[in-house]
């Protein structure tokens, strides 16, 4: 029983670290004024972001399968990494093809990802209650 704790143990600590960028990210795009430097930063935690998730998804599918169970937990665990991963995907390649002199795409993408951050956040918190619930 010490394999699985463990497990559980690496699994909710990455979740922590996702949850650190997720609120890096999301106090980036409200407080960086200049768009190049935002767009920077976003791309050198973009992969960080990536990586943690599937992370999170990896530990978890290795909990799940050791308990040998699938509930409603564990289903919308799976839909909120998904959901989490296409919203950020959605923001990447939206940034990407702004251009510097396109003030009112930058504009646009800071409404923009402000909400996909603020989604994301909402979708991590309400999985977690969920999985306290259930």
């Amino acid at each position: 029983m010490d394999l699985m704790q463990d497990s559980i143990d690496t699994h909710v600590f990455f979740i922590y670290i996702f949850i650190s960028v997720m609120i890096i990210n999301f106090y980036s795009v409200y407080n960086i004024g200049n768009f190049v430097k935002l767009a920077k930063r976003l791309k050198f935690l973009t992969p960080l972001y990536h990586t943690l998730n599937a992370v999170i998804i990896y530990t978890g599918t290795i909990v799940a399968f050791y308990e040998k169970i699938f509930s409603f937990t564990i289903f919308i665990m799976i839909a909120a990494s998904i959901a989490v991963m296409v919203l950020e995907i959605k923001r990447f390649k939206k940034m990407r093809v702004i251009k510097v002199a396109d003030i009112e795409l930058q504009e646009e993408f800071l409404k923009f990802s402000r909400k996909i951050y603020l989604i994301e956040i909402v979708i991590i918190i309400s999985t977690y209650i969920i999985s306290k619930i259930f």
